[in-house]
């Protein structure tokens, strides 16, 4: 978990925020991503849970890996081989959240947590309403989170891109916490899966209102990090887990 507060001599402590501390594919920073080394090296890191890709490829079966091209160029790890490293040691008190990239196969990925009893560590987020409404059905108990907004690009890789993006982000800014009242209760979403530059005050309140967490994704940067924290999300993704220790000392109150 988080750092606990610390505090000063002759008052009382400031509290320093609590999030869950999220390793994006593992520690993809540090080993490649959706790997067992990965999991393990986040581990180390003391991250609380691990987003791990869940795609069905053409075969039909579900592996652990972010696209199809990231399928193609190694081996990924079938999503049982994948979830039964959280049965043992070093994560299995590790949380879990299968990104789920295409719809389809819900009833297998509900079935291989529930299986395993890995239901109450265990949530599936994806951007597909599609899936959201049938993972409902199925595994009413299973946590569920949607991930917004919905692309397949990140484009803030390509620099040409960058006006149109400032506009976009800004317009999502706006109307997402209307969005989010309107659409998480009919939903029946645990969490919401929040691109962090879209991420302010008004959302938070909006997700506090309707009674969502919101996890910002994903964060290299520590700067950043210590700025969600403070504002007060419910949990952060990054790529590199090293990232929230100097975060957290910089939010640390200094001694006197």
């Amino acid at each position: 978990m988080a750092a606990k507060p610390t505090g000063g001599s002759g008052r009382a402590p400031e509290k320093i925020p609590t999030y869950r501390r999220i390793g994006h594919k593992g520690a993809d920073a540090i080993v490649t991503g959706n790997t067992a080394d990965s999991f393990d090296a986040a581990a180390e890191h003391g991250i609380d849970m691990i987003e791990l890709d869940v795609l069905r490829v053409k075969e039909g079966k579900l592996v652990v890996a972010h696209d199809h091209h990231d399928a193609m160029r190694r081996k990924p790890m079938d999503l049982t081989e994948a979830l039964d490293l959280f049965l043992a040691a070093p994560l299995d008190e590790v949380e879990i959240d299968c990104d789920l990239k295409l719809a389809g196969r819900e009833a297998e990925l509900a079935g291989a947590l529930s299986g395993r009893g890995l239901l109450d560590r265990a949530m599936v987020s994806t951007m597909e309403i599609e899936s959201i409404i049938k993972l409902r059905k199925l595994e009413p108990e299973l946590r569920l989170g949607w991930t917004y907004p919905k692309t397949r690009r990140d484009w803030t890789r390509y620099g040409w891109a960058g006006p149109a993006l400032k506009a976009a982000l800004s317009a999502m800014r706006r109307r997402f916490p209307a969005t989010l009242r309107k659409r998480a209760p009919k939903l029946g979403i645990n969490a919401v899966w929040v691109y962090h530059p879209i991420i302010t005050p008004r959302l938070l309140e909006a997700a506090r209102e309707v009674g969502v967490e919101v996890m910002a994704w994903t964060v290299d940067d520590a700067e950043r990090i210590r700025d969600l924290a403070a504002m007060g999300v419910d949990g952060i993704c990054s790529n590199d887990p090293r990232l929230f220790e100097l975060a957290e000392r910089q939010l640390e109150p200094a001694a006197k």
